[in-house]
């Protein structure tokens, strides 16, 4: 059995944060701070430096914090193989996921409670972030499987379709009840722009469909950089000038509420493809693959 403390301080370490490492491990805060002082006490060594509210590893706590990781995959290795030996069409053990903002939002989590129903010995995860941040995740070892979207590839990730997808212009929905004409490039881009942060998917490939029209992210007006799509959707519901760009897929309520609309811009095409993706040449657990197969044939059934 590992020990819990080190659950802790590998997640403080992950994080960089007392608060997220609480939140992760559904404690509070003060005890966090116990399990992290017991753990320096007991080695006698400074693992963090608190200064404010920034937190660094010390090279003590680097070296700790390899030993955790390592501790925790060989648990994970343990509890497989025991409960192989158990019943060998049982799949258990932890499940660590992320996935950048729209499929963590809008996609995985309306596949995770049946998924859980089929296989309950499951611990199941999802990290939300961005698809530069869910790469590197991976190769930290901190997830077993990554869900991203954009074109940038790393030749240390192996990426398999998983579902396509559109972005598409949208904006603050007017009163007319007829669907709003196809707009120019020229007039669509005029709009103040609310945009995805760098290191998201959604505006790489943006920038890359403008890029290809010779216009460049720092020719245009850009009013915001927003972190998630929901906060898009409700810039865009209180600011009628603004112009976004989002995933088809997640509209649904707003269009069928009328809140916004979606705006056609004459030769602008955004598709894009939903994939996962994991660490090159390293096998997926049994959990992850008993997940992709499952996701697999959810998303293919009709919407």
């Amino acid at each position: 059995m590992s020990d819990f403390r080190l659950r802790v301080f590998a997640a403080v370490a992950r994080h960089l944060s007392f608060t997220k490492a609480g939140q992760e491990l559904f404690i509070s805060q003060p005890a966090v701070t116990k399990h992290i002082r017991e753990l320096e006490t007991e080695y006698s060594q400074r693992l963090l430096e608190r200064r404010g509210n920034r937190v660094t590893l010390t090279e003590a706590g680097r070296l700790l914090r390899a030993h955790a990781e390592a501790v925790a995959a060989a648990q994970q290795v343990l509890t497989a193989q025991l409960l192989a030996l158990r019943n060998p069409d049982e799949t258990a053990g932890r499940l660590r996921l992320g996935a950048s903002t729209t499929l963590s939002q809008y996609i995985l989590p309306g596949l995770l409670p049946a998924f859980q129903a089929r296989y309950p010995q499951v611990q199941l995860t999802l990290r939300n972030a961005n698809s530069e941040q869910v790469a590197d995740a991976l190769l930290r070892g901190e997830l077993d499987v990554g869900f991203v979207e954009g074109r940038t590839k790393s030749r240390d990730l192996h990426y398999e379709l998983l579902l396509p997808d559109e972005l598409v212009a949208v904006r603050s929905a007017r009163l007319s009840q007829s669907p709003p004409p196809p707009s120019t490039l020229a007039s669509a881009l005029a709009h103040p722009l609310v945009l995805r942060e760098r290191g998201s998917g959604t505006l790489e490939i943006l920038e890359f469909a403008l890029r290809a029209q010779k216009i460049k992210l720092s020719d245009l007006t850009v009013a915001m950089y927003l972190d998630n799509t929901e906060a898009i959707k409700s810039y865009l519901e209180a600011a009628p000038d603004a112009l976004g760009f989002v995933s088809r897929r997640a509209l649904d309520r707003e269009l069928a509420a009328g809140i916004l609309e979606i705006i056609p811009v004459v030769g602008l095409h955004l598709s894009r493809q939903f994939e996962a993706v994991w660490v090159q040449g390293q096998p997926l657990t049994r959990a992850a693959q008993r997940f992709m197969s499952f996701a697999q044939e959810q998303l293919q059934q009709p919407r």
